[in-house]
Parts: C-alpha cells; structure tokens; sequence
C-alpha cells in the first residue's frame, strides 16, 4: 500500500517537524481497542509496560497498522522499528499532561532516527489536553531541560534506567520527566485533532500537553514510538526493537 503523503506532505514535516494526518483509524478500529481496555488483562501482558505490542493484540494492531507504520516508513525512509507503545487516557477536570520535551530526551539513540505517532481515540483540543507542539523546533540543538514547574500541570517522576553502548558498554542512569526552559507559548501551536487522526513528529520536536481542565470530555490517545531499522537505542528496557506486521 502507499505511498500515503505527497511530496508537499514530507517536505511540510521535514520544514516544520511534524504533521497531522486525518483517518489513520477507523471508528470500529478504535472501539475495539477501546473496549479491550476495559476487559482484565494477564498480569504478565501488563509487566511489560512500554513493551506491551509485543503481547498485546490490539496494541500490535494499532503500532503495525497500514496508514500508520505506512507513513512512517516513508517519513523515515526505510523500515521502521517499533520501539515504544503508550495508551494515555487523560481524565477530565484536572487530568494532567506531559510537559514540554523532545522525545530525543526519553530515547537516546544512534543515529538518530527517533519518530513518533500520537493518534487520537477521542476528538482532542486545548480544552481537554490536547497536543501542543513548536513547529521548526527539531532544526536547533537538543534543548536544555528542568524538572515540570507545575504539578497541577505536568506530572513528574524521577527513575533509574539501565543502559548498553553498541561496544557493550552498561551503565545506570537517572531520568528525571523533561520540561524544556524557556518556551514561550507564543512558540506552541495546539492542535486540534479529532477522533481517528494522528501527529507524526520527530524525536527532536518539541511537544507536549497540558491537564484536561474540561467538564466531561476524557482525552484518550494512543502513541508509537519508531526508529528507522539500524538504529540502535540505549535503554535497556526498549532496546528489543519489534517489526510492524
């Protein structure tokens, strides 16, 4: 299948570091993923955290997906490598966002090829939490970063990783969650995605949400992490790298 985007599309993301895609799902595709959800699931499927498409069916099926892993094969331009899933349901009347980053913070690797999907299962906006991201931001250097200034914003944790270099080197370190200094929110677009549609953007771009301050609207979202096949990724914890289906 494919190709999806046209040449305007991929130079639109290269210039501005992402960009939005209508109907990457169908409204039967998220409603049974969504009704898996709410179903039990084996302890040792939910052991596996970031990792879970690799057990999971239905979040195999939304990172192998066709208009998905489609995409981004040609934004990549090669294979792409499924390296982390994350279902984020963000509950109305304070549910709180990620702060400010580059993805690039989270997931070191070489040679740089850090992608990612965020696609909406709810229709999404600023009033609910919704994506924000700075267009152009993946030009400059990695920026610097602080721990979340607003808890009632941002939620903050501080963990401890494992680590290996391509020469078989190991190490521990600790992460802390990123916020980027010194964004104005003149710099931020918020998008407004509705339900089935999705953001490509890469490890460098700078995004994030803020807390859902709506009455009744939850903010559901699914997003993947990809690499281009060849990469190699320094967490030990998504270092096992899945091909899409």
């Amino acid at each position: 299948m494919g190709p999806f985007l046209t040449k305007e599309q991929l130079a639109a993301y290269h210039m501005d570091g992402f960009i939005q895609v209508p109907d990457l799902l169908t409204p039967s595709e998220i409603d049974a993923f969504l009704e898996a959800q709410a179903e039990a699931v084996a302890p040792e499927v939910l052991e596996l955290g970031l990792r879970r498409h690799t057990a999971d069916p239905q979040w195999r099926y939304l990172a192998s997906h066709p208009r998905v892993s489609g995409i981004a094969s040609q934004l990549l331009d090669g294979p792409p490598m499924i390296v982390q899933t994350m279902y984020m349901a963000k509950a109305p009347r304070g549910g709180t966002g990620i702060a400010l980053h580059q993805d690039t913070h989270y997931i070191r690797n070489e040679p740089g090829t850090l992608m990612a999907c965020w696609v909406a299962l709810s229709d999404t906006d600023s009033s609910n939490g919704g994506l924000c991201v700075a267009a152009g931001s993946h030009l400059a250097p990695l920026r610097n970063t602080r721990p979340p200034q607003d808890g009632s914003e941002h939620a903050s944790w501080v963990k401890e990783y494992a680590m290996r270099a391509p020469d078989g080197r190991e190490w521990t370190e600790t992460m802390h969650s990123h916020e980027v200094a010194g964004v104005s929110r003149d710099e931020l677009t918020f998008l407004t995605v509705p339900r089935g549609s999705g953001v490509f953007f890469t490890g460098r771009t700078i995004h994030g949400s803020y807390a859902n301050r709506s009455r009744g609207r939850p903010r559901l979202a699914f997003a993947i992490h990809y690499v281009r096949e060849g990469t190699w990724v320094f967490r030990r914890d998504i270092q096992d790298l899945a091909r899409v289906n």
